[in-house]
């Protein structure tokens, strides 16, 4: 992924439909975050390479604000061939809906379990919320073939900047139906304020900790 400058920053997220307080919350917070993470980051890495061939990082096209695709940053915690045995595996769902979900996918490494347990696997979508990709809360980003997919209504979701954590993060994750992510997405996009950014990406915290529907 490249980085750009501070200003195409800037310049990206000023997109309709993204409220104005929002860019600045993003930046400012992830930079904290980013800094204060950098040990933590390069520690991760080292151990992802350690323990399984490949690249730390794994970048993947999913759907962000009014359709537009853009590269997800992640912490790789699956093997090398993961995305080649996807389609084998998305009968044995264990999340209804479009969104596949499996609690004991077989792609997972022992370490991605616990990358993904406590989440540390997202960190690196810091550096997409400094892009402009995406924001701190918002509604998870669909890969393209969820998109192509989604019933009547579900694209109202992308009218919203697209984040790390958001309300079906903080009231389940994969536990949420479809149904009810989509619901609870238009209804964020529709209505994010800045006190409710704030309130979830502090609700984000018990849930991390807590670890309920990760995986």
């Amino acid at each position: 992924m490249t980085m750009t400058t501070a200003s195409a920053f800037g310049s990206k997220a000023a997109r309709g439909g993204v409220p104005g307080w929002k860019r600045p919350l993003d930046l400012v917070l992830a930079s904290l975050a980013l800094l204060a993470l950098w040990p933590l980051f390069l520690a991760v890495a080292a151990a992802i390479r350690l323990t399984s061939r490949g690249p730390a990082f794994f970048v993947q096209t999913r759907v962000g604000l009014n359709g537009e695709r853009f590269g997800m940053v992640k912490f790789r915690s699956m093997y090398a061939d993961a995305e080649a045995r996807r389609a084998t595996l998305v009968a044995a769902s264990d999340r209804a809906g479009l969104c596949f979900k499996m609690k004991d996918d077989p792609r997972v490494t022992p370490l991605g379990r616990i990358l993904r347990r406590t989440s540390m696997d997202e960190l690196p979508q810091l550096f997409n919320v400094l892009r402009g990709d995406m924001s701190l809360v918002g509604p998870r980003p669909a890969l393209p073939e969820e998109v192509a997919a989604y019933p009547a209504g579900a694209e109202a979701r992308l009218a919203a900047l697209p984040g790390i954590t958001g309300v079906w993060q903080v009231s389940g994750r994969a536990d949420v139906s479809f149904e009810d992510m989509v619901r609870m997405d238009v209804a964020y996009a529709r209505g994010a304020t800045l006190r409710g950014d704030l309130r979830l990406l502090w609700r984000t915290v018990g849930v991390v900790l807590g670890g309920r529907g990760a995986y």
